[in-house]
């Protein structure tokens, strides 16, 4: 359906109440203030509540309505479940943690209402390995309805495509709003809430800046199928412009210089992809600048801070053997074509990629709730954020409180897995089972066993067929740690194990073996 576009001048025809018109003298900061409420054309689930509007909103939009900010409007809206409804829990994220929790809950129990900027999953492990081809983008990407079919059939469940812009735990509803960068569209936001009965809050994280000037603008990060996606077009622009009559040698330098910033396990992995494909791809295809092509390693301090120290050793000399040139500095500031680190140095570049860990989002900043330390919402020994009723938190944008005299876990893909894992138990065979999905009625049951995590390992591909695998669950207790072709094998199968569906595992097997076969897809599209 055509989206309805009413101009300042526009005059209603009779019978028209459906879209409030501005006149010829409305202040124009309140016109470009405007909101988007949309409508739907089959479903009866939400309401649209305005002045002189009435509607419904679901799946499927229809024709939009203009309504100024500054007119006394209500927010489209779930209302709250009805006496002999079933409880409605309200999902932030579609992140590790919660799909975890969205693929166990019990459907028979709740109603579920899953609310995220992506109708995905991204299986981060991997993420790396599709910027240079080793993977397709949609074998490591999961659809929310796969991984819970309620969203998609149960009349009661929905998946929302939005972003949460605040919570009201007294009303216990959440606000949520849409904009053209989730879909392309050219309407202004538009904006609705959702009740509750039980909210959890696993909403992720943001990559890290430290407020250094100019990352924001010119770096890469590598946390979205997007990401990688501008990664891989940025990467073979420059292998084929560079080819190009009357680029300047030094020219070519700069374009086909490769930055990694963080020498954590994504920037290794991707680095170690990177000269993988460098050797076995670019010399190959790209003989006539291949010479040009590097490949440089920035970390403030050690790499693979959080590995046994044989493995660091031995990650260091496999990267530096196949072309990796490792830079002990700290970045100063970013400009468009060359970084400045602390000691004044400048190293230009053609592409920069930032993966230097995660911080708590805006969003999670914005939120009155109790925050660990770090600036995460703060959770206690059940996950749940204690000062408010009936919200839950879980994931990289939550963290123990000080008082519950636990450490802020790391954020890792397996703590959010473990966590949502932990969370959907409480859910159905605590909170459920004693009748205590409702708001408010959770007050005194039984919650059972605290959530204890137990570190099962870490392991990192360094490229070459080659791995590390360190199943010490810390730096200070023992462990087996091993690092090689065997060690490479083990994080493979690990990996294609761990991918959520058997669709997914078909893919990833067929993309590592045509890889093997074949070498990297270098189009550019």
């Amino acid at each position: 359906m055509a989206l309805a576009r009413i101009s300042r001048n526009w005059k209603p025809s009779s019978g028209t109440n459906s879209i409030i018109p501005f006149s010829k003298t409305s202040n124009p900061k309140t016109v470009s203030r405007i909101l988007y409420l949309q409508s739907l054309t089959k479903a009866d689930h939400m309401n649209f509540t305005g002045r002189m509007t009435r509607g419904i909103q679901g799946y499927r939009f229809g024709h939009a309505m203009r309504i100024s900010e500054t007119d006394n409007f209500h927010y489209a809206s779930l209302d709250p479940t009805k006496p002999g409804d079933k409880p409605r829990v309200v999902v932030l994220g579609t992140g590790w943690a919660a799909c975890r929790f969205l693929k166990g809950i019990d459907t028979s129990l709740y109603d579920i209402v899953c609310i995220s900027p992506r109708n995905h999953m991204v299986f981060t492990p991997l993420l790396a390995s599709t910027c240079v081809g080793t993977l397709e983008l949609r074998s490591v990407t999961e659809p929310v309805g796969r991984v819970q079919p309620a969203l998609a059939k149960h009349p009661g469940s929905y998946f929302y495509l939005a972003s949460c812009t605040d919570i009201d735990t007294k009303k216990h509803e959440v606000y949520c709003e849409t904009d053209d960068s989730i879909h392309g569209l050219s309407y202004e936001p538009y904006r609705f809430k959702v009740a509750y009965d039980k909210l959890v809050i696993a909403s992720g994280a943001e990559p890290l800046t430290f407020g250094i000037k100019g990352v924001k603008e010119h770096a890469h990060f590598l946390r979205e199928v997007s990401h990688a996606q501008e990664i891989r077009k940025k990467l073979l622009l420059n292998l084929m412009v560079s080819e190009n009559p009357g680029v300047s040698e030094e020219e070519k330098e700069r374009m086909l210089h490769c930055v990694v910033i963080g020498g954590g396990p994504t920037g290794v992995e991707f680095s170690g992809e990177l000269s993988d494909f460098i050797v076995r791809d670019v010399f190959q295809r790209y003989a006539h600048v291949k010479n040009y092509v590097r490949v440089t390693l920035i970390e403030a301090n050690e790499i693979l801070s959080s590995f046994d120290v044989g493995l660091r050793q031995y990650a260091m000399k496999h990267l530096t053997k196949y072309g990796v040139r490792l830079v002990r500095g700290v970045v100063k500031e970013v400009q468009p074509q060359k970084l400045i680190l602390s000691d004044g140095s400048v190293v230009p570049y053609g592409l920069l990629v930032w993966s230097t860990g995660v911080g708590p989002s805006q969003f999670i900043k914005s939120l009155h709730l109790p925050k660990s330390p770090g600036g995460r919402i703060g959770v206690d020994e059940w996950l749940r954020v204690p000062s408010v009723e009936d919200v839950f938190a879980l994931g990289d944008c939550a963290g123990f409180l000080e008082h519950t005299g636990r450490q802020v876990l790391p954020a890792l893909a397996q703590v959010a897995e473990r966590e949502g894992k932990f969370l959907v138990e409480l859910f159905n065979k605590k909170i459920g089972k004693q009748n205590a999905g409702k708001a408010y009625s959770a007050k005194d049951i039984d919650l059972g066993e605290p959530f204890v995590y137990k570190h099962l390992g870490s392991m990192a591909s360094v490229g070459r067929y080659k791995a590390l695998v360190d199943l010490s669950q810390s730096k200070d207790t023992g462990g087996v740690s091993m690092a090689g072709f065997v060690s490479w094998l083990i994080w493979r199968s690990a990996y294609l194990t761990r991918v959520l569906s058997w669709r997914n595992r078909l893919y990833v097997a067929i993309n590592w073996a045509t890889t093997l076969v074949f070498g990297r897809d270098n189009t550019r599209i």
